[in-house]
């Protein structure tokens, strides 16, 4: 299936010289969104993890369909001031802004094998934020993976763990 195909590409946004590569076209694509969800459990299938790590926000859609596939928990990394109880948070910065994110505290246990998902990795800074607040908590990241990987703003080498993309531009 070619999955680019299922890509909008939003010149320009959210500022100029960013091309934004909108998901929701393959979300809309009932069989597309199936196989996205399928390939990206496949490795995951025979030892499962106990969580899969969803970042805000549509890290959440992907991740959420993925830990019902796995047969996982769901955790969520948000951003900042969004989360009701006691959170760990972490600051850092993208492409063309800086932000920080948080997680409850208890969302996941010393030991706990977690699986983050994201839609895309560009730089790298939302990811790498959220494996340290993974580590703090004493989690066991078994993956890091995305829908979309864009190569050339080299965020795969700010990770320090295998990365998986199904689409990379």
């Amino acid at each position: 299936m070619n999955l680019k195909q299922k890509i909008a590409n939003i010149p320009d946004w959210p500022e100029k010289g960013v091309t934004f590569r909108d998901i929701t076209p393959l979300l809309a694509d009932k069989e597309a969104f199936k196989y996205v969800i399928d390939k990206m459990a496949e490795p995951y299938l025979d030892n499962p993890p106990d969580f899969v790590l969803g970042i805000d926000a549509r890290g959440f859609i992907i991740a959420s369909a993925l830990a019902y596939r796995l047969g996982a928990g769901l955790a969520i990394v948000r951003k900042a001031g969004k989360l009701p109880r006691a959170t760990i948070k972490k600051e850092y910065t993208l492409e063309y802004a800086s932000n920080a994110i948080e997680m409850h505290e208890d969302a996941i246990k010393s030991g706990d094998r977690v699986l983050l998902v994201d839609d895309v990795l560009a730089t790298g800074g939302t990811m790498s934020a959220a494996i340290e607040l993974v580590e703090k908590l004493e989690g066991n990241i078994i993956g890091v993976d995305f829908l979309i990987g864009l190569t050339a703003l080299g965020g795969t080498e700010k990770i320090k763990y295998p990365i998986k993309s199904l689409i990379e531009y």
